[in-house]
């Protein structure tokens, strides 16, 4: 694959072959917004008006506070709860649009929402580098799996982005990511829940010695 400053994190991140690559891509990007949040963000008023609009949920405020930066969290802390003080009804009762701003802040999240923005901007990027020919594909088809959510996410994706023999080759490798990877965990599960019965006693556990935190990671995106 040519690099340039569009291609060069999606060769980095295929070349490194360690779990879901879509995975992780979504933490690289995680991990810039919140470093940007608690850094640059401070001096854009754009950027801190939306995130006083949407405010953040409990995984990237737990990781703003985990920065170690205390003075830019509360800045920030205190011009979203000014925000919501501002929405407050200004009759003794609770009136709708107040009611529907507070359910619109407990379901919204600033960080989240770049992350989702970004990741369809590199998942096209995918795409593209895709069609061009053997470079990403044969990065990809060397990948350890696609985890569940993204396994969905691209392939929904990828209908209205890809067409003909691109589509059906990029369908069919994800697939096998996925499913090659799926069947692959079963196997090692039983293999693990067999080990508990007093007759496999002093046998090797063998792959399946950690297959409950690969499990996780498969099915939620998360290492525990």
């Amino acid at each position: 694959m040519k690099e340039d400053i569009r291609t060069i994190p999606i060769n980095d991140i295929f070349m490194e072959k360690k779990g879901c690559p879509f995975c992780t891509m979504e933490k690289m990007l995680e991990k810039i917004q919140v470093d940007y949040i608690i850094g640059d963000a401070m001096m854009e008023p754009n950027t801190r008006i939306e995130t006083n609009k949407k405010g953040f949920c409990h995984r990237h405020f737990s990781m703003m506070q985990q920065s170690g930066k205390k003075l830019p969290n509360a800045l920030i802390m205190e011009s979203h709860l000014q925000e919501i003080i501002d929405a407050l009804p200004k009759g003794k009762k609770p009136d709708k649009k107040f009611l529907a701003k507070i359910k619109e802040l407990t379901h919204s999240c600033y960080v989240c929402d770049r992350i989702e923005s970004n990741m369809n901007h590199l998942i096209q990027i995918v795409f593209t580098e895709w069609k061009k020919g053997n470079d990403l594909q044969n990065l990809y088809k060397d990948q350890d799996f696609i985890c569940l959510e993204h396994y969905g996410k691209v392939l929904e994706n990828a209908s209205g982005k890809l067409k003909g023999k691109d589509l059906t080759d990029f369908y069919e490798t994800t697939t096998n990511l996925f499913k090659n990877y799926l069947l692959e965990l079963k196997e090692d599960t039983t293999y693990f829940c067999s080990m508990f019965d007093y007759r496999n006693q002093g046998k090797d556990w063998g792959k399946s010695i950690n297959v409950i935190e690969r499990n996780i990671e498969f099915l939620t995106k998360e290492k525990p």
